[in-house]
């Protein structure tokens, strides 16, 4: 049978390909013994040849020589499109027929469906979100899991609410692995599992075998520099990265991160891509391609190409802005290195790190007040919708499917076609753990910062935080060995990084429908919003998330911020936008003829300042402000159904503000100081269009996200 296993290797990785011993062992303890077996290995160790090697013994009857019949397909959870397309390929090396559904081949569920059936495929690939599609779940799984011949967890970390990357979907696998017949072999696999996930893992798999191995990365070479800003974070890369071995990624923390930088590398020469999960899934395959073929320098990329990219020769890995975790940094520079002797992993921290981690962490599990409103809208047989329960609970609709996700894992929900149903099982808020998970996460954002921070072994330091009991000094990274980059930028890449990043200037885009739901709490709205009441497209500096403005934005806006004038960087700034917008190929298609100001909860001299500065600068009359006769809620991150339930009838037009939009010939610019879900734009905009106006450009300081 070995023989057989070291033959299947060599299709798929080449003539010299031989086992390891670890390897060996679990395909041992799949194939003959049936086991369930957990791999705690480092990237490029071979795990995806385990459960390849396994599936061409099972499906070909090798095992038959151990008593066993030929065993039904492979199914492969996998959390990433990219990781799926690059196993489908590695699979038809090995002569091995694989296939995958997904949310991008929906066209294609029927037919795939049917080879099944046929016993035509040899893997089927799906993604753990796939198990809770009513469909999928209700017609293909139970079928699917009778005759499963092996169940792969690929990234199996995802599991366990104590790694870095939980996905509830995982959870969903406790279902499928008791509907698995008796002694079917389970393997589940990661590279980026501390102890307490490893033995969380084992224990949801239920004895299983576990196999740890080293994680050493011998070809990587770890380095931190610390640049003062985001400029001379984006010199460093322009000046460094024709440095750096062979293609690589750039990872950001945030989208407008991502796309900043890929544009800003463009404009000084470079052949980059962004890759982050905004990008149409067309553009995405194109530019994984262009990485594989060494066609572009880099993806610039966020999470979204966090794990599971398979490019061994990739000679870099950089990362501008710290991820929040020392586990997760370490997955993601191990897309680097594979297949090469030596390539380059530099983190370049910023000081705005730490507040990106606060928001992502915002969004965590809600308060039980919330979940239990959720709840007791749901009944067991008419399902609600998830843009049906917003209205109910004050969640943006990330958070709300996130909730409902764990709650279905749990058994208080399902899900059904038509949205959600209560199940009336009893069910438990576990404030206890949920304070033990966000402690573990407190503690990992405070050892990145440590990481960053430490003179001794880099990759040390992060084979401990893994749990590693072999990690000792590298003697490569820049602490062991020396830096290899200082940094220095030129004068000439910090100018054009100065120039790129502070030009002012993004759109808000126009809403065109209203939330649904509105009318089950009493607000008399839906559907398309009437053209008479609609806003044209707007204008705000900047993103609070720009490498450029946003810093300067964040601390303007912060809820921190004191209220006051706006300062002149600003003022200048906003005066660039107005003259951009009136001369570019976008330009406003009539001139505005006055200035209002919206009533500000939060900073009414900024906002009034705002106002006042564009109506002096721009010699057009100020209107004035509009009267809030409610302050709306307390802050901006809301839903868009409770957004506007809350500001519905929040805004009133003042007497002297309608007589003088009667007699103007142009639209009003509507001033505010940010703009975030979009509705108080919305609704102010709406008051004045029906006051009147003959049209609404809304003009903000920043916008969120």
């Amino acid at each position: 049978m070995r023989e057989c296993a070291e033959e299947v290797l060599r299709r798929l990785a080449g003539e010299r390909a031989v086992l390891r011993e670890d390897q060996w062992r679990a395909i041992e303890a799949l194939v003959v013994d049936r086991r369930r077996v957990l791999c705690v290995q480092r990237t490029g160790w071979g795990k995806s040849a385990v459960y390849f090697v396994a599936t061409a013994l099972l499906r070909d009857g090798v095992a038959a020589e151990a008593g066993e019949p030929a065993a039904g397909p492979t199914v492969i959870v996998s959390p990433l499109l990219a990781l799926m397309r690059n196993q489908v390929e590695a699979a038809a090396r090995a002569g091995i027929r694989a296939r995958t559904i997904n949310s991008a081949n929906l066209d294609e569920w029927g037919e795939i469906t049917a080879e099944i059936r046929a016993g035509a495929v040899d893997v089927l690939l799906i993604s753990p979100e796939r198990l809770n599609n009513p469909d999928f779940r209700d017609t293909v799984l139970p079928g699917l899991a009778a005759t499963t011949g092996l169940l792969v967890v690929d990234e199996a970390h995802c599991v366990s609410d104590w790694g870095h990357d939980f996905r509830p979907d995982y959870r969903r696998l406790r279902t499928f692995l008791a509907g698995l017949p008796p002694r079917t072999p389970v393997l589940a696999t990661t590279a980026t599992a501390n102890a307490r996930v490893a033995a969380d893992v084992a224990d949801q798999l239920g004895d299983a075998l576990v196999l740890r191995g080293p994680l050493e990365r011998d070809s990587l070479r770890l380095a931190v520099l610390r640049l003062g800003d985001p400029a001379h974070r984006l010199a460093w890369l322009a000046d460094h990265l024709d440095r750096l071995p062979g293609s690589g990624i750039v990872y950001t923390l945030t989208v407008a991160a991502a796309t900043e930088t890929a544009e800003f590398l463009r404009t000084r020469g470079f052949a980059v891509a962004s890759y982050t999960g905004q990008v149409e899934d067309a553009e995405r395959r194109a530019a994984e391609q262009d990485l594989l073929d060494n066609k572009i320098k880099a993806l610039v990329a966020t999470s979204a190409l966090g794990m599971g990219f398979d490019k061994p020769d990739l000679g870099f890995v950089v990362h501008l802005g710290a991820p929040p975790s020392p586990i997760a940094y370490y997955q993601q520079v191990g897309r680097a290195g594979r297949a090469v002797t030596h390539a380059e992993v530099v983190l370049l921290p910023g000081p705005e790190d730490a507040a990106i981690w606060r928001y992502f962490a915002s969004l965590a599990f809600p308060p039980e007040q919330q979940v239990r409103a959720v709840l007791s809208a749901l009944s067991p047989d008419r399902p609600l919708s998830t843009p049906a329960l917003e209205p109910i609970v004050d969640l943006r609709r990330a958070r709300l499917e996130l909730m409902l996700k764990v709650l279905d894992v749990d058994g208080a929900v399902r899900r059904t076609r038509g949205g959600w149903l209560a199940t009336g099982e009893p069910w438990t808020y576990d404030t206890e753990r949920l304070r033990r998970v966000a402690q573990a996460r407190t503690a990992e954002q405070q050892t990145m910062i440590e990481y960053a921070d430490t003179s001794a072994c880099r990759m040390e330091f992060l084979r401990r935080c893994l749990d590693d009991p072999e990690a000792v000094p590298c003697g490569r990274c820049d602490n062991c060995a020396g830096p290899e980059f200082d940094a220095q930028v030129s004068e000439q890449s910090l100018a054009a990084a100065h120039t790129f990043l502070g030009r002012p200037g993004v759109e808000i885009a126009p809403k065109k429908l209203w939330p649904t739901g509105l009318e089950a709490v009493g607000v008399p709205l839906k559907g398309r919003i009437a053209p008479g009441e609609q806003l044209a497209p707007g204008r705000a500096v900047g993103r609070l998330s720009d490498l450029g403005w946003g810093d300067r934005l964040r601390t303007l806006l912060g809820p921190d911020a004191a209220d006051g004038p706006v300062p002149d960087e600003v003022a200048a700034a906003v005066i660039e936008v107005l003259k951009s917008w009136a001369h570019g190929d976008d330009r406003w298609q009539r001139r505005p003829a006055a200035v209002v100001a919206v009533g500000s909860a939060r900073h009414p001299q900024l906002v009034h300042s705002l106002a006042a500065h564009v109506a002096t600068v721009g010699r057009l009359p100020l209107l004035g402000t509009l009267t809030r006769t409610h302050p709306g809620p307390p802050g901006p991150r809301g839903n868009s159904a409770q957004r506007v339930r809350a500001l519905h009838d929040a805004f009133t037009v003042p007497d002297e503000v309608a007589v003088a939009l009667s007699g103007l010939d142009g639209p009003v610019l509507l001033a505010d100081d940010l703009v975030d879900s979009g509705w108080t734009m919305v609704l102010a905009g709406r008051a004045l269009r029906r006051a009147g106006a003959a049209g609404v450009l809304p003009l903000a300081l920043a916008v969120a996200g």
